[in-house]
């Protein structure tokens, strides 16, 4: 099998790439900092993927290579949507999907106090941040962003809760909107919780409305931008005749 070899990432972007491509040559380029994420290593001048998946870009400067698995490992700043399954004195057992139960500390929560503890009910689901995650031990999640604030972290009330790979989820949660976001938006109202354990949450005032946009998540996993454009176009032509 031939090996790919590319003095520019663009070419490669979007492409699936396979363990030992080349996806970049430094000495091609100057003055630019690169950052490689998941997927890539760098042997002296050359960038090449460890992993089957695809190539993947965000600006200004970062690479990696994403593949969609079901199996999702936990780091930290990772926003994920969590179950509850237990409750204890100084925390919540949760499940993110991941080799090990979390831990919500009682007091990770905005302002968080003993005299304010918050009661969740088994099976609440919650949005929630990875804080911590150290080998042998379960991995530490918060309500809160960095600075303390809840932000947009915590219980989601009502709506549909589906699962995904996290390759979608990824997707999902890319800037700029993805496609099948943008799409939707400018013909439904509605709310939406990603997270990158595979996990999505969608609600509504109309039920219908919850059960087209999560259909059209699920539908656009293999599409392109622009194929996923179409599809939403179709499914809202649809419900409108």
């Amino acid at each position: 099998m031939g090996t790919k070899v590319s003095s520019s990432p663009i070419s490669l972007i979007d492409q699936t790439v396979v363990p030992g491509d080349v996806v970049l040559d430094l000495s091609n380029l100057t003055n630019q900092t690169i950052k490689l994420g998941s997927g890539l290593r760098q042997d002296n001048d050359v960038i090449s993927s460890m992993r089957a998946g695809k190539l993947k870009y965000s600006k200004p400067n970062k690479y990696w290579v994403e593949s969609s698995h079901k199996r999702y490992v936990p780091r930290p700043e990772d926003h994920v949507l969590g179950i509850v399954v237990d409750s204890k004195a100084d925390n919540f057992w949760v499940d993110i999907k991941g080799p090990q139960l979390a831990l919500l500390p009682v007091l990770a929560f905005e302002g968080g106090t003993r005299r304010n503890i918050p009661k969740f009910e088994v099976g609440t689901l919650l949005y929630l941040r990875v804080v911590k995650t150290n080998a042998g031990m379960n991995p530490e999640l918060s309500c809160t962003d960095a600075s303390g604030k809840a932000a947009e972290f915590g219980p989601l009330r009502d709506g549909f809760m589906f699962e995904t790979s996290t390759g979608l989820s990824r997707m999902l949660l890319s800037s700029p909107t993805c496609p099948v976001l943008e799409a939707l938006g400018k013909k439904l109202s509605y709310e939406t919780a990603f997270g990158l354990n595979g996990r999505a949450w969608v609600n509504a005032a109309a039920p219908r409305t919850v059960i087209i946009v999560a259909n059209a998540i699920m539908n656009s996993v293999t599409l392109s931008g622009t194929q996923q454009r179409i599809m939403v176009e179709k499914l809202l032509e649809k419900i409108s005749d």
